[in-house]
């Protein structure tokens, strides 16, 4: 399995600050944004990477990040996006990279407290077809929502003004090889975007779509919001096993 972090837009809602650089870049806590979905792939055994990036500062990735090697990979690959036509189509790139192989696709801006080790081996003994995650979140509006009726899904909506649900599809997705066929046969929708919820419903209509609910907390980091919560929980993560390991006697009386 091959691994794709998708890290380009305009991110907008964070102006002034992706002014003057890309967003992924900027720091959640005490490192940039992208090192989380990098080290997320790696730790579930995804050792070759594609990042797909675009902007006037896509050229600060390679100067951060290198050839991946302080990260165990393999490999690490680059992917420019020219404008912004949406997840699926930023996926697209991706093509020459995965050489038929099935992809762990995440958005770099996906902050999660645990791996995802064990869904990449469910992944992989799946035989065909896509998976996605989902966790339940305050606000399912900004993003998209599956619809369930008896306890399976039967659509998934994007961003709906009353969602059907309180669970939300995070930016950690599973695809076959069939997934570049599929995302050519998209239509832009309203946004004039390649929208990845039609990618997930064209393996919904046919049967193939599989999903885990996510352990753990997570969050995305595309507001000031969001931005703000997402460094608060790594620190609050970092300080607690900082604490465990230096007094593992006293962690475990107080757990």
């Amino acid at each position: 399995m091959k691994g794709v972090v998708l890290a380009g837009g305009l991110g907008s809602r964070l102006h002034p600050l992706t002014k003057v650089t890309n967003k992924h870049l900027l720091p959640i806590y005490n490192e940039p944004m992208i090192y989380h979905p990098i080290r997320t792939l790696v730790q579930a055994g995804i050792r070759d990477i594609q990042l797909v990036t675009g902007g006037q500062h896509a050229g600060d990735f390679l100067r951060l990040l290198g050839n991946g090697e302080a990260f165990g990979l393999r490999q690490l690959n680059y992917a420019y996006q020219d404008g912004e036509g949406g997840i699926a189509d930023a996926l697209r790139l991706a093509e020459p990279f995965a050489e038929g192989s099935p992809l762990c696709v995440i958005l770099g801006d996906n902050i999660i407290e645990k791996g995802i080790a064990g869904i990449v081996e469910a992944f992989r003994q799946q035989e065909e077809g896509a998976h996605i995650v989902l966790k339940e979140v305050p606000d399912p509006n900004r993003f998209g929502v599956p619809v369930f009726e008896n306890g399976r899904i039967v659509r998934v909506e994007e961003k709906p003004a009353a969602p059907a649900s309180n669970f939300a599809v995070i930016g950690i997705y599973f695809y076959d090889s069939t997934v570049f066929q599929r995302v050519s046969r998209l239509v832009p929708s309203g946004r004039n975007e390649l929208e990845i919820t039609d990618l997930n419903n064209s393996y919904l209509a046919e049967g193939k779509l599989s999903h885990s609910i996510l352990d753990g907390w997570w969050t995305d980091a595309g507001t000031f919001e969001s931005l703000r919560l997402a460094s608060n929980l790594v620190a609050e993560t970092a300080h607690k096993e900082t604490a465990m390991k230096e007094s593992p006697a006293e962690s475990k009386q107080l757990a």
